[in-house]
């Protein structure tokens, strides 16, 4: 994965979460998890490294954001 850039976590309550995962419906349905609970830019597709079994997601949340249920 990349380097977090300082600007994603610049404030308390901003959050980078890196997910690995077996595949990419667990990795993306965690995602949707996060995002029914706060504001969330999420990911559209994972990555896969060559070679290595799973696959990763970056998404970024704002704690101070929570949505309503």
């Amino acid at each position: 994965m990349d380097p977090i850039n300082e600007v994603h976590v610049s404030e308390p309550g901003l959050v980078v979460v890196d997910v690995a995962a077996a595949d990419d419906e667990t990795a993306l349905a965690f995602q949707q998890l996060l995002a029914e609970r706060w504001a969330t830019a999420s990911a559209q597709h994972t990555t896969r490294d060559v070679g290595q079994p799973g696959v990763w997601l970056r998404c970024y949340l704002d704690l101070r954001q929570p949505l309503d249920s």
